[in-house]
């Protein structure tokens, strides 16, 4: 709240708000205080009014006498705040009364000693009158030979005590507010000599802002004021300083940049240009890449073609291993165009995904089987793993999947000297419509370092680019693998441990197909037991998940 009051506000309010709850709180105090006196002093008389009446009246009311009685009752009247009087026979039956009706309820009780009643605007007093009434200094205790005599009932009006409570309230009220006026008047001239040289700050500070350095402030009547005003004036010559020193700089680099203008521009051009050109021979690059790769391989098929007729003739020995010798020589370099026809086709994001259906475990036999020559020329195991909750009948692009997969496996079988090469296909997760697959081929062959690890999956890259690596390859087989597997959706990886081996694992989401309901009730194995002999404890495992999905 003090955040939204200007200084002329927060002063007044500093000034008066305290100043007042005091006033409030000390003259609500008093004044309670003072009707708290005159109430008591009031009970007070009405006490003693009634003990006066007790002696004054005990023989009349012995006889008796309501003439007596009503002279007495009456003359108690003049006295102050006695509203009306009553004398009561033993029974409490009236025999005088002065004044008006009483409005105070009856006291209850029948003590000998003095009862009253408080209403709210009056308050009642009753006393047993004795026939040896006498004064004690304790409260009225008759005699054993005391009779009583009657009753005296006084009524005392409060209206006289309300009266000076009132007058004693409006004293102070008038005390507090003449207080409070003071203050007030003194809050203002103070406030006034604060806020005068305050709005003259801040439309110093206005002007200052706007711009107009040449502001400056005069002597504001106090010392502090003044320290702050000199300040200002100080800040406002330096920021005057420091602008003009600006001004000059900013000429100045104008000026530079003006001189290198034409300079920049020249260069822009010149860039320009360079970038066109770049691009023209990025463009006649690629279309060289792209006609020489189509030139060669035309020829090296022509090449194998005739190689596979001439295996088929009648050769001597060293003329067929010629002939091998040139068969897989050619395979090797069909196979470096190709990759670099598919890099090509990536890169310009021309490459488009086929949506066919396929069998997951023929997809894999098949990979498999086609590299099982070369694998086994190592001494090398293949298996292939396919595990029972894995569903089989898939929707994808199986070519570039098994194109995957074979670079996967051939680079195991290269980089494997023994041991064996597990293909495993498993279930991640799955929905009615759609199946997240992982397929992964670990070996157990030289592994990679890290190092090895972070350039992978980098263009012309390999794992191992020294002289006495295994040859094979531009290193492209993994960055298309890679930018094949993103274009389907998915991810591949690798996790490996140099001398242990390395698995390389791809993480794929492929819609389910139909499966042929002719091929699935087409159990050959239904009802048959089969008995499984094998010494290698994954190709045996593969073998019982694929007869458990076979029956």
């Amino acid at each position: 709240m003090l955040t939204k009051l200007g200084i002329k506000g927060r002063v007044l309010l500093l000034t008066i708000l305290p100043a007042s709850l005091m006033a409030a709180m000390l003259g609500g105090y008093f004044t309670w205080m003072q009707l708290s006196e005159l109430q008591s002093q009031l009970l007070l008389r009405g006490e003693m009014i009634a003990q006066d009446l007790a002696p004054l009246s005990a023989s009349a009311l012995g006889r008796k006498d309501k003439v007596l009685l009503s002279r007495i009752a009456t003359q108690t009247l003049e006295q102050p705040d006695v509203r009306a009087v009553s004398f009561l026979d033993v029974d409490r039956s009236p025999l005088a009364h002065a004044g008006p009706t009483m409005i105070s309820p009856t006291p209850i009780g029948n003590s000998s000693q003095l009862l009253n009643s408080t209403g709210t605007d009056a308050t009642r007093y009753l006393l047993p009158v004795f026939g040896n009434q006498r004064h004690l200094t304790s409260p009225i205790i008759p005699a054993e030979a005391d009779t009583l005599m009657g009753w005296v009932d006084v009524e005392i009006s409060h209206n006289g005590t309300l009266l000076r409570g009132y007058r004693s309230l409006f004293a102070s009220l008038l005390l507090i507010f003449t207080g409070l006026a003071i203050t007030a008047v003194v809050a203002v001239r103070l406030s006034r000599t604060i806020n005068g040289p305050m709005s003259q700050i801040k439309q110093a500070v206005s002007q200052l802002k706007d711009g107009n350095l040449e502001t400056r402030l005069p002597p504001l009547g106090s010392r502090e004021l003044d320290e702050l005003a000199s300040g200002i004036n100080r800040m406002a010559a330096t920021l005057q300083n420091a602008q003009e020193e600006l001004q000059m700089s900013i000429d100045q680099a104008t000026e530079d940049v003006r001189q290198n203008l034409e300079t920049i521009e020249i260069q822009n051009i010149e860039l320009d240009l360079a970038r066109k050109e770049a691009l023209e021979a990025s463009r006649i690059k690629s279309e060289f890449l792209a006609n020489m790769s189509h030139e060669i391989r035309t020829p090296l098929n022509g090449i194998l073609g005739f190689t596979h007729l001439l295996q088929k003739s009648e050769l001597t020995p060293r003329q067929f291993d010629y002939l091998a010798t040139i068969e897989k020589s050619a395979d090797n370099l069909l196979s470096i165009i190709n990759e670099i026809l598919d890099f090509s086709k990536i890169e310009a994001g021309k490459l488009v995904l086929d949506n066919i259906p396929f069998n997951l475990r023929d997809l894999l036999q098949d990979t498999l089987t086609i590299l099982a020559p070369a694998a086994h020329a190592k001494q090398l195991e293949l298996v292939s793993l396919v595990y029972r909750d894995t569903p089989l009948a898939l929707s994808g692009d199986p070519l570039r999947l098994r194109q995957i997969l074979t670079n996967l496996v051939s680079n195991a079988i290269k980089f494997t000297r023994e041991g064996t090469i597990v293909a495993r296909a498993m279930l991640e997760d799955e929905t009615e419509e759609h199946a997240q697959l992982r397929i992964s081929v670990q070996d157990t062959g030289i592994g990679l370092s890290s190092q090895d690890v972070r350039a992978l999956f980098q263009a012309f890259s390999q794992a191992d680019n020294s002289l006495s690596r295994q040859p094979g390859g531009t290193g492209l087989g993994l960055v298309i693998s890679k930018r094949l597997i993103e274009q389907m959706g998915g991810e591949i990886g690798v996790d490996s441990t140099p001398g242990e081996g390395s698995e390389f694992w791809i993480s794929l989401k492929l819609p389910k197909a139909r499966e042929d309901k002719e091929e699935s009730l087409n159990l050959p194995l239904e009802g048959l037991r089969a008995a499984v002999l094998e010494h290698h404890d994954l190709a045996r495992q593969a073998l019982e998940h694929q007869l458990e999905q076979s029956v």
